[in-house]
């Protein structure tokens, strides 16, 4: 359903948002998705979490079909994956496919730094805007309250008497605050007396980084919830044993802080079509993927669930099938690969100023990027299509040429238009989906198996997705591989943190590199999440501010709305 009252294309994201016309959720819910209004938990009018006991009682009913959406290497210019999902979203369900989307939701850090929100854009958007963005239903502070409730009560066993024998050096337990604060990267804490508890180094990650974000999108109920948190790893003793959260006493007072949040929210489109929205890890520093509750309920309720994975396909995607996958049992039965004419000038060499004018020839040479994103989605066993994300000044020979690239990997390529035109501008991407999803479903293969070492799981990532020669593991990163799988937990998959603006590890390499090293700085096991991660070259699990931080150009008007929200 389009809405006629919206402003031009080229509107602020917040104007069309606030232009566009919500119907209140309970009885879209209902006649959407047969959704009883007693299954809601509503957050006023416009937005809900739907409850677990409904979420149970739909276990027996068959599931609907999954199209993953993933993306071309991030440039400064936006790809607009999450636009896409949506738009795309919008466009099945005007087509006469009952559709529903599952998306990741947004962390205050980048809403104040550089990247802004994820809600979508132009008319493809998710509704209430302004709320998504900003303390949505309050799932991360509920995230962010139980992190931190581990870290005091870890301090707290350590201060009276410490009965776990923990050696205060060998803690592994960060603390995490959903903003981007550079100065909080390594800290002393305890320090002023007996009474401060004991002093020692600490730190602080984003949120989307926490353990407890993984778990919370991983886990399958609040029995699999409250498991996974006691397994968490904190510290080892003095005898360099494990001590887990389930020792410390902290799972059942942690999965109380975390059961509400639990709950997938739903929310609507500019076109009132249905969407969960419930996790967010970041995939250049985690998994990078919606929670497995949100998606699984949707795969209940709907035909086809659209769903997003973070970044670009050698992150997001790769994690969305390694690690979403292999612990869900889910498998994708279409994949889309989000594209843009900008982003390939960008990769050719093009800077972000002088996007404008028409440049052939730096689209052709950015192309090998969309073509490595192909080639490398195939080696899952998937055909993708890709879906060129339209802007104004896009030109035919420009896409034409992406076309060519496509052309010659024989995939099918569609030119989408739903930023403008919303569903309407999705019709044809969604056609080819549908078609897709008519097809027997491609058989998925992951990239690694679980019995192999982590150094050779980390290995083939590197050289088969990111076509390094080789991968280099530093003394200390070698030394945690090594007690890892003392310790049990070879098995489990790996979670490459990594830049996500190059297929390297150095941000500056653009295009298709291949032929580097990929140098691994450190190893942590998060075991309640089930996989280890490997963190390489200089990413940061604390973001700092830009220069121009998005802040400064956030406030209220005269009339008391908010401005400058991207």
């Amino acid at each position: 359903m389009t809405q006629d009252n919206l402003p031009a294309p080229g509107a602020a994201d917040i104007d069309i948002a606030r232009a566009a016309k919500m119907k209140p959720l309970l009885p879209l819910a209902q006649s959407s998705f047969g959704i009883p209004p007693e299954a809601l938990v509503p957050y006023g009018h416009f937005k809900a979490k739907v409850s677990l006991d409904y979420i149970a009682s739909l276990k027996d009913k068959p599931n609907g079909k999954l199209v993953l959406v993933t993306a071309v290497t991030p440039t400064p210019a936006g790809e607009g994956k999450t636009t896409t999902s949506v738009g795309l979203n919008d466009g099945l369900n005007l087509i006469g496919v009952q559709s529903m989307v599952c998306l990741r939701e947004p962390s205050l850090g980048p809403c104040f730094g550089m990247k802004g929100g994820a809600a979508g854009g132009g008319r493809a958007q998710v509704l209430p805007m302004e709320d998504i963005n900003l303390h949505f239903n309050g799932d991360f502070h509920a995230i962010t309250s139980a992190h931190s409730l581990i870290s005091a009560m870890l301090d707290n066993s350590i201060q009276w008497g410490n009965p776990l024998d923990i050696d205060p050096r060998r803690i592994t337990w960060r603390r995490v605050v959903d903003m981007n604060d550079r100065v909080l990267r390594d800290i002393v804490i305890g320090m002023g007396g007996p009474t401060q508890g004991v002093v020692r180094q600490d730190g602080f990650d984003i949120t989307v980084a926490s353990e407890i974000m993984a778990i919370f999108c991983l886990a399958t109920d609040l029995k699999d919830l409250q498991k996974r948190i006691g397994d968490i790893i904190v510290a080892k003793t003095h005898k360099r044993k494990p001590v887990t959260v389930r020792d410390i006493g902290a799972d059942g007072a942690v999965t109380v802080l975390l059961k509400d949040a639990f709950q997938p929210n739903l929310v609507q489109s500019i076109e009132h079509n249905m969407a969960f929205i419930h996790g967010g890890p970041f995939a250049n520093i985690a998994h990078g993927c919606n929670s497995v509750v949100a998606t699984q309920t949707a795969l209940k309720l709907s035909d086809v669930v659209v769903t997003e994975a973070g970044f670009g396909a050698d992150l997001g995607a790769e994690k969305f099938l390694d690690i979403k996958c292999r612990q869900s049992g889910l498998r994708p039965d279409a994949v889309v690969l989000v594209c843009t004419v900008r982003a390939m000038k960008m990769q050719g060499g093009v800077s972000k100023s002088d996007l404008g004018p028409a440049n052939v020839e730096a689209v052709k040479a950015g192309c090998v990027n969309v073509e490595r994103h192909i080639q490398n989605l195939k080696k899952f066993g998937v055909n993708p299509i890709v879906s060129v994300n339209h802007f104004v000044h896009d030109t035919d020979e420009e896409i034409a040429a992406i076309k060519a690239i496509c052309d010659a990997e024989n995939v099918q390529m569609v030119v989408a238009r739903h930023w403008a035109q919303g569903g309407e501008g999705a019709k044809d991407l969604a056609k080819a989906v549908k078609a897709e999803l008519e097809k027997p479903a491609p058989t998925v293969t992951l990239m690694y198996d679980d019995g192999d070492s982590l150094k050779e799981k980390v290995r083939k990532v590197a050289t088969k997705i990111y076509r390094a020669q080789d991968i280099a593991i530093s003394a200390d990163a070698a030394k945690s591989f090594r007690e890892i799988e003392k310790m049990g937990f070879g098995h489990l998959p790996i979670c490459i943190a990594k830049t996500q603006s190059s297929f390297s590890t150095d941000a500056s390499k653009l295009g298709a590199t291949s032929g580097h090293t990929v140098e691994v700085r450190e190893a942590t096991l998060n075991a309640g999440a089930g996989f280890v991660v490997a963190v390489c070259g200089s990413i940061m699990r604390m973001p700092g501010l830009p220069k121009h931080p998005a802040a400064l150009d956030i406030g209220l008007d005269e009339n008391g709305e908010i401005v400058g929200l991207a």
